[in-house]
C-alpha cells in the first residue's frame, strides 16, 4: 500500500463567508506542483477564513472533490472556476498528508510562485 493511499481523506463541508472559502489552491495538470503529480493541493489558508473557523483543512492537503465532482485531470483555471462556481454550502473531500517531511512538507514555509485565489 502506498503512502498515498495511508494519508487520510475526509469529507469537511465549508460555508462561504466574506473571504470566500478562505484558502488558496496550487496545482493541475498544466501548473504540476508536485511532479508527475497534477492533483490540486492547498497552498495557503487564510487568516479568519472559512477553513480556518473550520479547522480541519491543512496547507498541503490534496483536494479530491468539491460537491461531488472530481478534480482529476483538470487545467487549473478549471479547477479555479469550479471552486468559484460552488455555492455558499462547499463539501469537499480531502486527502490529507500523513507526513511532515516529504515534497509537500513546505508548503507552510514556502510559497510557490503564483498561487491562485480562487474566493
Amino acid at each position: 500500500m502506498s503512502a498515498e493511499s495511508r494519508a487520510a481523506v475526509e469529507e469537511i463541508e465549508l460555508i462561504r463567508g466574506p473571504s470566500g472559502l478562505g484558502f488558496n489552491i496550487v496545482g493541475s495538470t498544466d501548473q504540476q506542483y508536485v511532479s508527475h503529480d497534477s492533483g490540486i493541493y492547498v497552498s495557503s489558508i487564510k487568516e479568519n477564513g472559512a477553513a480556518t473557523v473550520d479547522g480541519r483543512l491543512q496547507e498541503g492537503d490534496r483536494i479530491l472533490e468539491v460537491n461531488g465532482i472530481k478534480l482529476e485531470n483538470l487545467l487549473h483555471k478549471k479547477a479555479v472556476d469550479l471552486f468559484r462556481s460552488s455555492g455558499e454550502h462547499v463539501v469537499l473531500k480531502v486527502q490529507h498528508q500523513s507526513h511532515l517531511n516529504g515534497p509537500l512538507g513546505s508548503l507552510g514555509r514556502k510559497q510557490p510562485p503564483g498561487p491562485v485565489p480562487y474566493d
